[in-house]
């Protein structure tokens, strides 16, 4: 049996195979309020069978963190129940849930932040995007945070870490990637501070440690990962040295004994798979600097999610798009069945459908042989 279908040991859990969910923005909770929806309960149950780790999208850590109107949040007391509903939703079928939380930084627009301007490390040209009610528009214009602000950001990071908690998450990840807030602090493309959050690399993370540090004073380290993705060029970030500047994120994780590093591969362009020659790039200069577990994501098969684990660069392996459609996504893949194909249209918004409507093998199986029952008696 390939590695990818055995058990793992990730932080405080025993995983029984190493298929993960990645997380994704869907924009499916009740507005107002962002409360998470019964139908989002049901997509993350769904997706829970054969004890794995679910990593459930992102919610942001306050109003002014918000990017998407429509997305996930986690700031206030009536989205206490819609969280419990997901986390109990997971724990039913044996899975481990663990919530992202993210701070969308200057990826967002007065409209979803109360009618503050986005803040950002610093002020750089940004040609970005956020949802709002007209559907996609161009970012509002941002500022660059004063330093005195930014504990308060870390005490979101905190507080919403506490409510995870109190839902009944396993536990959290941090959102350090795609170009929100504290990826925009990582790098130095655009982080342009001079004080003590900018300049040297050392400097550059202080904003990761820092929200880093607010979630393990919840959790305990071992029930905390960490998302980065240093090919990334999503959100307009950029960095003069990424292999540098992220292999010392990966030492600095490493030195808190963090559950998980979860590492974003570059993709094709164009393609929808990770092509069979392209080289996993950040995987395999970070696990030198990273002694526990890594997980990949980033367009992959099944073929190179074996291949990656079999290497020994990453330890588990998360699916987004293929996850979207496959309920039962990692019984397919080890039994290497045939995937039902995913529906980009519906990823942004909408209702069940195309959403938490997919069938299972067997589901799909069952149902071709009743409509073949009921041909043979019409013939």
């Amino acid at each position: 049996m390939a590695k990818l279908f055995t058990a793992a040991k990730v932080g405080a859990y025993e995983l029984n195979h190493r298929v993960a969910l990645a997380p994704m923005t869907r924009v499916r909770t009740l507005q107002p309020g962002d409360i998470p929806s019964p139908i989002m309960a049901d997509f993350y149950g769904q997706r829970a069978s054969q004890g794995g780790l679910l990593v459930i999208e992102a919610a942001s850590v306050s109003v002014q963190a918000r990017s998407y109107l429509g997305a996930a949040s986690i700031y206030h007391d009536g989205q206490h129940e819609g969280w419990k509903a997901i986390a109990d939703a997971v724990h039913a079928k044996g899975g481990r849930a663990f919530l992202q939380l993210i701070h969308g930084g200057r990826q967002s627009h007065v409209e979803v932040t109360g009618g503050a301007d986005p803040v950002a490390p610093s002020v750089v040209a940004f040609d970005g995007v956020a949802l709002t009610k007209e559907g996609f528009v161009p970012a509002s214009p941002h500022r660059a945070l004063e330093i005195g602000e930014i504990p308060a950001i870390i005490e979101d990071f905190r507080a919403a870490a506490e409510r995870a908690r109190k839902a009944g998450f396993d536990g959290v990840e941090l959102h350090a990637a795609n170009g929100y807030l504290v990826d925009q602090f990582i790098q130095d493309g655009t982080n342009q501070r001079t004080d003590a959050y900018g300049g040297p690399v050392e400097n550059r993370v202080r904003f990761l440690r820092e929200a880093l540090e607010a979630l393990i004073s919840v959790y305990g380290a071992d029930r905390v990962g960490v998302r980065i993705s240093p090919s990334g060029e999503w959100g307009g970030v950029s960095d003069s040295d990424p292999q540098a500047t992220f292999s010392y994120v990966a030492k600095v994780l490493d030195s808190y004994k963090i559950a998980y590093l979860h590492v974003i591969e570059p993709r094709v362009k164009g393609d929808d798979t990770l092509h069979e020659g392209h080289p996993v790039v950040a995987a395999s200069y970070l696990r030198p600097h990273f002694s526990g577990p890594i997980i990949a994501a980033g367009g992959f098969d099944r073929d190179g999610a074996i291949a990656i684990v079999e290497r020994g660069d990453a330890d588990l392996v998360a699916f987004g798009r293929h996850f979207s459609s496959n309920p039962d996504l990692p019984y397919r893949l080890q039994h290497n069945l045939p995937l039902t194909p995913y529906v980009r249209a519906a990823f942004w918004g909408g209702d069940a459908t195309s959403y938490s409507d997919f069938p299972t093998y067997h589901e799909q199986v069952a149902a071709r042989a009743a409509q073949d029952e009921v041909d043979a008696e019409t013939v």
